[in-house]
């Protein structure tokens, strides 16, 4: 409950709109606040310089505002137009964060091959692996372009309020199978995306035909989920990728959160 003298203040100043905005910001579920262990994350990513896949994210300077304090940062996106980012171009033009700008790189996520092994102390990326079939051959990936010692920083949707909710957690022997068998053009998931997805939670996904016409071109949008996660199964990504957890935890609405060491 705001204080008696803040309400004062903002209605002289504000008049009554300000006092409705202040308790909308006040007691609004979904608004993004740093996280409660946020200084612990600060201190990995302090003056270091890193890799962000499917970027810019807007997580990065609200609930986990690591944006502002590192020294540099670049970015990777699968294609020169995605429906998140629109049009982008390869070079000296990833703006992350106000005036700063890194190199941006138009590659997979799982084959970052104008990259070279263990170039940064850290990579971050928010909402982007449970897009990538091949799981375990993108978190390798991502692992071989960091200094040992290094960080990485994964951001995923929670099923449980999202779209996904009638989906289940993949099995981490799924994984395994497709290490070796599938690549981006995969859509295995497809009869079961189709079947379970709420398109009540994703109004922006159009009509059911209009949702599994896109669905089709997943090799071209990425829209498509094609695992589902949760901390059990993320932990067990890591361990075999040799990344030591530091730190779990959740964010409104919907962001499960997960922090490693590379050993």
């Amino acid at each position: 409950m705001p204080k008696i003298r803040t309400l004062f203040k903002v209605l002289k100043n504000n008049g009554l709109k300000g006092v409705v905005v202040l308790f909308k910001n006040k007691f609004n579920p979904f608004q993004a606040k740093p996280i409660k262990k946020f200084e612990l994350y600060k201190s990995y990513f302090k003056n270091k310089k890193g890799i962000e896949i499917g970027g810019p994210s807007k997580i990065f300077s609200l609930d986990i505002p690591i944006y502002p304090v590192i020294e540099s940062l670049d970015g990777c996106n699968f294609s020169n137009q995605t429906i998140w980012e629109g049009n982008i171009s390869k070079g000296n033009n990833y703006n992350y964060f106000n005036n700063k700008k890194g190199v941006q790189y138009i590659c997979e996520a799982s084959d970052l091959n104008e990259i070279s092994s263990e170039k940064y102390d850290f990579l971050i990326a928010s909402h982007c692996l449970e897009h990538c079939a091949n799981t375990l051959k993108t978190v390798e990936e991502w692992v071989r372009v960091v200094k040992k010692g290094g960080v990485l920083l994964l951001v995923l949707p929670n099923r449980k309020y999202t779209f996904d909710h009638n989906r289940h957690i993949t099995k981490f022997e799924h994984l395994v199978d497709d290490f070796m068998n599938i690549d981006e053009r995969d859509l295995t998931h497809l009869e079961e995306i189709l079947e379970k997805y709420d398109l009540n939670k994703d109004k922006a996904d159009g009509s059911k035909e209009q949702f599994e016409k896109r669905s089709f071109d997943n090799y071209k949008n990425r829209c498509l989920h094609d695992h589902i996660f949760d901390f059990n199964l993320l932990k067990k990504i890591f361990f075999t990728q040799k990344i030591k957890v530091i730190n779990t935890s959740s964010a409104r609405p919907y962001h499960q959160i997960i922090l490693g060491i590379k050993k």
